[in-house]
């Protein structure tokens, strides 16, 4: 994972890409797990890139929306969204549809308080 140079520059918003997020301080998310890219692409010449981790066993909330990554329901981690070297980014798993990324839209919004 990471350091694939075909994945980096595929790196789009809205897509599930396999990530390494390390160790953990606290409540946050830590090891190999699905991000989803929330960064804009045309930040893509920046050596980092913003993510939130996915989970399929969080608790559903308004700022967690769901999404679908191979049939499993899984949610984003919109609280814990930060950015990762692009290093840390690996194959892609999937896309949002876009159903999926209206309600992300929203729910980034409510987090940021961009209401």
């Amino acid at each position: 994972m990471g350091g694939d140079h075909c994945a980096m520059a595929g790196l789009r918003r809205g897509d599930i890409h396999a990530a390494r997020f390390g160790r953990a301080t606290g409540r946050e998310q830590a090891g190999a797990r699905p991000a989803l890219v929330l960064q804009a692409e045309g930040m893509a010449g920046w050596s980092t890139v913003i993510v939130a981790p996915l989970s399929s066993s969080a608790r559903h909330s308004m700022f967690r929306p769901t999404v679908d990554l191979k049939g499993t329901e899984t949610r984003v981690l919109l609280e814990s969204m930060r950015a990762l070297d692009k290093d840390r980014i690996g194959r892609k798993l999937g896309s949002l549809s876009a159903d999926e990324m209206v309600d992300l839209d929203s729910a980034v919004r409510l987090v940021l308080g961009l209401r």
